[in-house]
């Protein structure tokens, strides 16, 4: 940030080593009870296409995933729910047996005939879903799981829930006592998910095992000749397995240990199973039993050393601005409104802020220069150089400056983040990420600044999904012509049938993309910033930082292109153009031979395009000349040919060369497929009802 002075000062980040990405890259396994959030918390991080197969021998599903976190990268499985770790039945154990060996078996299990559970490496960290609503019975769970010798963090979930009903969970006291991290969490509305996985990842590198979490004295001392006896390195070494685990299970009958100690051990087993009887009889109850509601009672402990009736908000009474607008902008359903109450400002921005600059500005410049029609070839240079920068006062002035505000604002408040998790799941089914919503908004007044904003939000495969879909929205020109033209000939059903038709072909256009040969990109743990309100001086440098660069850009391009028209058209090449262009506006468009050049001029302006079409049939009513199919064709192919000159421009920076001419190509020949094949229909029905 520049002080006073205007001196840039830099702050510097500490880098967290070793990086745990590539070959490195974490590995977290999701677990809980059921009904604790697991899978909703895996959906809010996932890729677009996340990986699903079922543990080897069961009928459990299993999804796995890369989710990006910070400069680390993470392979999340979201397991079957787990109830506990002992006497489980055979689905149950393969989601054990996969915490514990992951695709490499141990001794004891080589000789099974099926393939290891999952054909991946066992977690390096667990995080547990806990519901806050029901905080005992998985803390049971906790208790177990700390003796897989793996970190373990806890995802205190439902949190909203629990505040409604009166809960206070002291975060801290439950951290010291289980000796684990411990982060609040809302699953549904993303809240604490970026600080759950920051934690996680800490936690990995750190490789911090959660505190010794043994049974009460009790059993401790009617264990300890068990304990002595199965303390053996070759039992280790056969197993796999903390030793504090092993103890445990066998302890409690469980059938896998006892059957492998009976195969693999068998001189050892008769012995083991006589401490441990003999240990049941120093119980009040037998021993499974006891430890179950050892269990059982010390969960309950934890809780009333955590947990108190009566949060600060249920006495209160009341919520803040901040919940209130968290439940409009988070909510699954409610959060839908919200959204669309920030694209309804966007319109309002296009059509009516926009709207009026474009009138004080550009209409103003084009009008005192409208009588200047020079015939020479230096004044036509001049008049097309002159055409180049009204246009680009024209995207510059009324639309991109005004979206990236507006863009800018969203960011600084914090909402554009939460409506970019509201809206994640529904374009992952184009292959995108919910942080591509704002810039698709954007595009609604110009797709410059949205490409621009799609490439901040997104890299690789999905920056250039991204920035070819924007290209299909129609922008403040494009829908000025739909509206112009279809809502004086076709009504409002044919302005409608056109904008829902846009849709239809980005979803489909969506999901073709998506499904490359190119890996997809990772998931996101999408952070959700409190709110804030953003100060005019980082608004100003922001939009000026990714507005400024792009001039440069759009500039030579459309002064360039203006002119290079302008020269085809002194020199009578207008009509040599409409006549190569016949067999697109003649032949498969089934449109008045002059309109290729109007068409074709389409690349610096669409609003230019209406003008040559009004001027190429020498009448602005056009319904004279053109019929209804006529007029839908003809604003099908201008919605989604090339959009115009500066959005190749931007696309040249942010997506390169390559991509940038595939977007030009995909985009013609969908105007062409859509428009021929609607024209098609169009006059098959007219024969019909003719």
């Amino acid at each position: 940030m520049a002080d006073t002075n205007n001196r840039v000062t830099v702050t510097a980040v500490p880098l967290r080593t070793p990086l745990l990405r590539g070959e490195k890259r974490l590995r977290i396994a999701l677990v809980g009870l059921p009904g604790a959030g697991k899978t909703t918390l895996f959906d809010a991080v996932s890729s677009t296409s996340p990986h699903t197969g079922r543990l080897t021998g069961t009928h459990r599903a299993y999804s796995e995933c890369k989710v990006q976190i910070g400069l680390d990268e993470a392979s999340v499985v979201d397991l079957p729910s787990l109830q506990t770790l002992h006497q489980l039945p055979g689905d149950d154990a393969s989601t054990l047996k996969y915490l514990l060996w992951g695709d490499d078996r141990p001794a004891v299990s080589v000789h099974e005939a099926s393939a290891p559970p999952a054909p991946f490496a066992p977690p390096d960290l667990i995080i547990q879903v806990v519901d806050a609503t029901g905080l005992q019975s998985h803390l049971e769970l906790t208790l177990e799981l700390t003796k897989l010798g793996r970190p373990v963090v806890l995802a205190l979930n439902h949190m909203d829930e629990a505040l409604k009903k009166g809960l206070y969970i002291n975060i801290k006291a439950l951290e010291t006592l289980l000796g684990v991290p411990v982060v609040p969490t809302v699953a549904l509305m993303g809240q604490g998910i970026a600080q759950l996985f920051s934690i996680a990842v800490n936690s990995a590198r750190e490789e911090t095992c959660p505190l010794p979490q043994p049974p009460s004295r009790h059993i401790s001392e009617s264990l300890q000749p068990l304990d002595a006896a199965m303390n053996r390195p070759d039992l280790h070494a056969a197993f796999r397995l903390p030793h504090p685990l092993l103890l445990m299970q066998f302890a409690a009958a469980d059938s896998f240990i006892e059957d492998e100690l009976g195969q693999h051990f068998p001189q050892l087993l008769p012995h083991f199973q006589a401490l441990r009887q003999e240990a049941g009889l120093r119980l009040p109850r037998p021993l499974a039993e006891e430890m179950h509601a050892d269990r059982h009672h010390r969960a309950a402990t934890l809780v009333e050393a955590a947990m108190r009736m009566g949060s600060p908000a249920s006495r209160q009474g009341r919520h803040g601005w901040r919940y209130w607008l968290d439940e409009l902008f988070l909510h699954p359903q409610w959060g839908l409104i919200g959204s669309l109450a920030v694209f309804a400002a966007v319109l309002f921005v296009v059509f009516e802020i926009s709207g009026w600059i474009d009138s004080m500005t550009t209409a103003r410049l084009t009008e005192a220069f409208a009588d200047w029609q020079p015939h020479s070839m230096a004044g036509v240079v001049a008049r097309a150089v002159l055409d180049g920068l009204i246009g680009l006062v024209g995207i510059v002035v009324p639309y991109m400056v005004p979206l990236v505000m507006l863009l800018v604002t969203l960011e600084e408040a914090g909402l554009m983040q939460r409506i970019a998790f509201v809206v994640d799941r529904g374009f992952h089914q184009i292959g995108l990420h919910g942080g591509v919503a704002v810039p698709f908004l954007l595009g609604l007044g110009c797709n410059v600044p949205a490409i621009s904003g799609a490439a901040r939000a997104t890299r690789g495969r999905e920056r250039v999904i991204a920035s070819v879909l924007i290209t299909f929205v129609p922008c403040s020109a494009r829908s000025a012509i739909i509206l112009a033209i279809a809502g004086k000939y076709l009504g409002a059903g044919g302005v409608f049938g056109i904008f829902a038709l846009t849709l239809v072909v980005i979803a489909v256009m969506g999901r073709l993309l998506s499904r490359g040969d190119r890996e997809p990109g990772p998931g996101q743990v999408q952070e959700i910033p409190a709110y804030a309100l953003p100060t005019w001086r980082v608004l100003l440098a922001e939009t000026w930082a990714r507005t400024s660069d792009i001039l440069t850009i759009v500039t030579p391009l459309l002064v360039g292109g203006s002119v290079v028209l302008a020269l085809l058209t002194h020199n009578g090449a207008d009509v040599i153009i409409n006549t190569l262009l016949m067999p697109v506006t003649v032949w498969w468009l089934g449109l008045p031979l002059v309109l290729g050049v109007p068409l074709l001029f389409g690349v610096l302006r669409k609003e230019l395009s209406l003008l040559m079409i009004y001027q190429a049939l020498a009448t602005q009513e056009i319904g004279n000349l053109l019929d209804p199919a006529q007029i839908v064709t003809l604003l099908l192919f201008l919605t989604f040919y090339i959009p115009c000159v500066s959005t190749f421009a931007v696309m040249l920076k942010t997506i390169g060369r390559r991509d940038a001419l595939f977007s030009v190509f995909l985009s013609v020949a969908v105007a062409l497929l859509v428009a021929g094949v609607v024209r098609m229909a169009l006059g098959v029905v007219q024969i019909v009802v003719g």
